[in-house]
């Protein structure tokens, strides 16, 4: 029940903010800890327990997957209004590097178009399998991303 809603929540996760999503996973936390046999388990254990990742998890993987959606035309969007590729640097990592513009306010830097840049940069081409959007998101979920997460 608290993962269908959890799932609503990180879908829509690009608006929420990182202060926001920290209450929401205390809430979440506090919802599972009423379960049978959870209440002395830490936070990342039930989320193994449960076979779960964090809100914070899914929306880098929703954000991802989008990226990848608008780049190579999955969506009806220009990607030339969210991206461009960065042709400076080819040398190492994949072949869909994007440019990221400096941002000066806070906002424009939490904005999708930025937040997810520095990630998608930096996905190990020898481990990322851009062929079809079925074998990204499969080779994407075996990548530890935890480095880019901000909650815990």
């Amino acid at each position: 029940m608290f993962d269908q809603y959890s799932n609503s929540i990180a879908l829509h996760g690009h608006r929420i903010q990182n202060k926001i999503l920290k209450k929401v996973e205390k809430v979440q936390r506090r919802f599972t800890k009423r379960l049978r046999g959870f209440v002395n388990l830490s936070y990342s254990e039930w989320l193994h327990k449960l076979e779960l990742c964090s809100l914070e998890l899914r929306r880098l993987y929703f954000d991802l997957f989008m990226c990848y959606r608008i780049i190579f035309g999955q969506v009806n969007v220009c990607m030339q209004d969210f991206f461009e590729f960065n042709c400076a640097s080819r040398s190492r990592g994949h072949p869909f590097k994007l440019y990221k513009c400096h941002s000066y306010s806070s906002v424009r830097a939490s904005y999708f178009a930025n937040r997810v840049i520095n990630v998608w940069n930096t996905l190990p081409s020898d481990h990322t399998d851009f062929s079809s959007f079925a074998a990204f998101k499969r080779t994407v979920q075996q990548i530890d991303l935890s480095t880019f997460l901000l909650c815990y």
